[in-house]
């Protein structure tokens, strides 16, 4: 593959990727026997995608609050518990009817909500105003998002499109350089964003776990970082991030002969329908805590609100999916195991503080639960 046929802005990511695969090639390919699998959907759900009507926007909420628990009926992890959902909603198209027929969901154990943000030659100040208040927002009127031991809100966060930490070179929607200092300063406890690819805002590290440490006067200081490691204390100044799947597959070849790309996007379209076929290859991606390979980190995402999409993801296509999965973990002797964007962030915690036995005995581990959420079972 040379220059003038590889996807578009391969040169920042594919010399990562290639030297990740050699590495793991050498170590050969070893059984997935034993091995826990965290499974997360992150949802940059957008109610206005598209720049919809309110009547439509609120037509696609109820979708999901009328629907996604029946597609979920009767499918269980390896705890007995069924699929979960993050929504990580917008905040400039907050409504509160919306968040609050989401909210429901998260009430009856299906979901939980975090933060999502679209801005565009943003200022610091602005920025910290603007989290703040929608994190108060979630958590005062809504009853939702977590808390940090010290008491102050906590929040998962996903930035619009894709460019996190003013990573676009063209200083497009966003422009703070100082991004990553702002959320770690407002509550933020995880970054979902990635990856990116193929926008030019992906980062030189994939598949990885691993700390960005904010340098305030230079854009996409999360291009390096620390990674997650066993028994190694995280970094006080670093902001955790969770990368989910990126790989080459030939089951989506591009022009007949060149391997098309694995995201771990879900939608509606060819290549990324949610289908069972593609889980060994986020599996074979291996996003872990260094030090505890038997602990996978599947983080997929998808724009769940547009209707196309989510006739997939609220339907047969979906349950099918998830039966798939299921029945792979069992075949290869693997534990699934269906978390929340919060609930891998304590996993992730847990197995860096050397968490041993069932990871969903974590899901709790650093950050609670929201309050509006019951604990007394989810089905």
């Amino acid at each position: 593959m040379n220059v003038l046929t590889m996807p578009q802005n391969a040169q920042i990511w594919l010399p990562a990727l290639v030297r990740q695969r050699a590495r793991r090639y050498v170590s050969h390919r070893r059984s997935l026997r034993g091995v826990h699998v965290m499974f997360a959907i992150a949802d940059h759900f957008e109610p206005f995608n598209g720049a919809v009507s309110e009547a439509r926007a609120d037509r696609r909420v109820a979708a999901w609050h009328d629907r996604y628990l029946a597609m979920a009926a009767g499918l269980v992890d390896t705890d007995g518990r069924r699929p979960q959902h993050s929504f990580f909603y917008p905040v400039e198209q907050y409504r509160d009817r919306h968040v609050d027929r989401l909210a429901d969901l998260v009430e009856r154990g299906g979901a939980e909500i975090e933060v999502h943000l679209h801005h565009d030659r943003d200022t610091s100040l602005n920025l910290r105003r603007t989290l703040v208040e929608f994190a108060r927002v979630l958590h005062d009127r809504h009853g939702l998002l977590t808390r940090h031991h010290d008491g102050s809100i906590g929040y998962g966060f996903v930035h619009g499109n894709w460019a996190l930490d003013n990573a676009r070179p063209d200083g497009r929607q966003c422009g703070v350089d100082d991004e990553i200092s702002v959320l770690k300063s407002t509550g933020c406890y995880a970054d979902f964003t990635l990856p990116a690819v193929p926008d030019v805002s992906q980062t030189r590290i994939v598949n990885s776990i691993y700390y960005a440490i904010d340098d305030p006067h230079r854009c996409k200081s999360h291009d390096s970082g620390v990674p997650a490691i066993v028994r190694r204390p995280s970094p006080s100044n670093g902001l955790l991030m969770v990368q989910g799947p990126l790989c080459l597959t030939w089951s989506r070849r591009k022009y007949g002969v060149l391997p098309g790309i694995e995201s771990g996007t879900l939608n509606y379209s060819p290549g990324h329908r949610p289908d069972g076929k593609r889980f060994r290859q986020w599996l074979d991606a291996s996003v872990v805590v260094a030090g505890r390979p038997d602990w996978i980190f599947v983080k997929l995402h998808t724009h769940g609100a547009p209707e196309a999409n989510a006739d997939v993801l609220l339907g047969p296509v979906m349950q099918e999916f998830h039966r798939s999965i299921q029945q792979q973990a069992i075949q290869h002797g693997m534990h699934l195991h269906y978390v929340t964007a919060r609930e891998m962030a304590n996993i992730i915690r847990a197995a860096e503080d050397g968490g041993t036995g069932n990871p969903g005995e974590y899901r709790d581990y650093w950050l609670p639960p929201p309050r509006r959420r019951r604990t007394s079972g989810s089905q």
